[in-house]
């Protein structure tokens, strides 16, 4: 696939939820408006499409190290509902990057929604880093609706960081995350995330902690403005000797509604689990000690947003 088989908009997305404005090297699937823009598989990754379902399947060869996957879905039609099934099966002791993420401009009136189910098996040892972030844009009335649906199964010693970004334009999201954590497996997942206007948003993420010495650190961080509406329910369940974290913080504005709850079961006497979750507005002082500098209070309160969701 080369530079000119996307539209100029669709680049645009790319450059969004990617940071890529061309084609990469490597492994990489580009999904667009529904069908395959372009594929390329490595002599280590084997991205396959599957034939029972729209989707494909990822394939890293057990020892890959330093190798990025892009996998970054774009929306330009107004009114198109795309559903895809992604597996990713992540060999022993390998260590890779996979980037994925939604984009959707619509300048219609009829809504347009991507539902993406992304299921990870991750080998003993394995590391992953997965990155995927969600855009919405365009002038039509039309909502920009991105629903994911995200399973992690980890084997003995796997690691896994998960950062999930929503940045920006989509009117409606609910994201489910579930994860399995056998022996020493260590998760890390990190949500940001921006509402505005009357959009809506719930994540809803349970970790199984099933595995002896397995950690797990869940951490939310959401800033709310105008009639926007924000729910998180995070749940840990400690079924060995293991360690959990849940932390939600959001910065409430305006008239918005935000919910935080955590959850946090044990069933074995040696499960170590912690919550903790905080919403409040903007630190006045912080707001004041910005406007000495010489900055607006609109500068001022953008520059603290952009910091907190750093």
């Amino acid at each position: 696939m080369k530079q000119g088989m996307l539209t100029p908009t669709q680049y645009d997305l790319l450059k969004e939820i990617a940071g890529i404005d061309d084609i990469p090297e490597g492994a990489y699937n580009i999904r667009a408006d529904g069908a395959a823009a372009g594929r390329h598989s490595t002599e280590k990754i084997q991205i396959t499409p599957k034939s029972d379902h729209p989707g494909i399947d990822i394939r890293i060869q057990p020892g890959v190290k330093g190798e990025t996957v892009y996998i970054p879905v774009v929306m330009t039609q107004s009114g198109m509902n795309d559903v895809v099934y992604n597996d990713f099966y992540i060999g022993e002791g390998a260590d890779v990057v996979i980037v994925a993420g939604c984009g959707i401009h619509n300048d219609g009136c009829s809504d347009s929604e991507h539902d993406g189910i992304h299921r990870f098996y991750i080998g003993k040892g394995a590391r992953i880093k997965y990155v995927e972030n969600h855009y919405g844009s365009g002038t039509g009335t039309g909502a920009r609706i991105l629903n994911p649906t995200t399973e992690v199964y980890m084997e003995e010693d796997a690691s896994c960081e998960m950062e999930m970004t929503q940045i920006k334009g989509v009117n409606s999201t609910v994201r489910e995350t579930t994860a399995r954590l056998d022996a020493r497996a260590k998760l890390l997942i990190t949500e940001k995330l921006l509402t505005h206007g009357n959009q809506q948003a719930r994540s809803d993420v349970t970790v199984d902690l099933n595995g002896e010495d397995s950690s797990a650190r869940i951490i939310s961080r959401a800033v709310a403005r105008d009639t926007s509406e924000q729910v998180f329910v995070m749940r840990a369940n400690g079924n060995a000797r293991c360690r959990a974290h849940l932390q939600c913080d959001a910065i409430i504005m305006d008239h918005t509604k935000v919910q935080s709850i955590p959850e946090i079961t044990a069933t074995s006497a040696d499960a170590q689990l912690v919550h903790e979750a905080a919403i409040g507005r903007i630190n006045n002082d912080q707001m004041m000690k910005l406007c000495t500098f010489g900055l607006s209070e609109e500068e001022a309160e953008n520059v603290i947003i952009e910091g907190f969701l750093k």
